[in-house]
């Protein structure tokens, strides 16, 4: 006779595990994001036109900067102190959240809902990645 009180095996993960884990999924969905951007039409000609808006070398550098922050944050969130872990996933989630969702709502065209679909996705990752830094548990 079969035991119908059976349950699946389950344990706590660990918030540091849990904070990389989503800057992860936040770094999938930005790669993602910029590489369909490619199949927008007009796209790779306005790249090779230098007729995009990273035409500069600053900008360039400033977009880097900021996409270089997720990817960081992948490792960082496993290693460092609580405190500090805290403290940059809640400062670094919360401009990232609000950073995506203005790209969101100024990327509002036909063949860009894609983005923007994204984009808002990104944005609830990263809300969601300081709301769990926020109630990091204590001891």
């Amino acid at each position: 006779m079969e035991n119908r009180n059976l349950k699946f095996e389950d344990f706590k993960i660990n918030v540091k595990l849990i904070l990389s884990a989503l800057w992860a999924s936040l770094m999938f969905l930005y790669i993602y994001g910029d590489y369909f951007e490619l199949y927008v039409p007009g796209k790779v000609e306005g790249l090779l036109n230098r007729k995009n808006m990273l035409n500069t070398p600053y900008k360039l550098l400033f977009a880097t900067t900021i996409l270089t922050l997720p990817s960081l944050m992948i490792f960082l969130s496993l290693i460092m102190k609580p405190k500090w872990n805290r403290f940059f996933n809640i400062s670094i989630g919360a401009f990232l959240a609000l950073f995506t969702l203005v790209v969101g709502i100024s990327s509002f065209a036909e063949w860009k809902i894609f983005y923007v679909m994204l984009s808002f996705l990104e944005s609830i990752i990263s809300f969601v990645i300081v709301w769990k830094a926020w109630n990091w548990p204590k001891n």
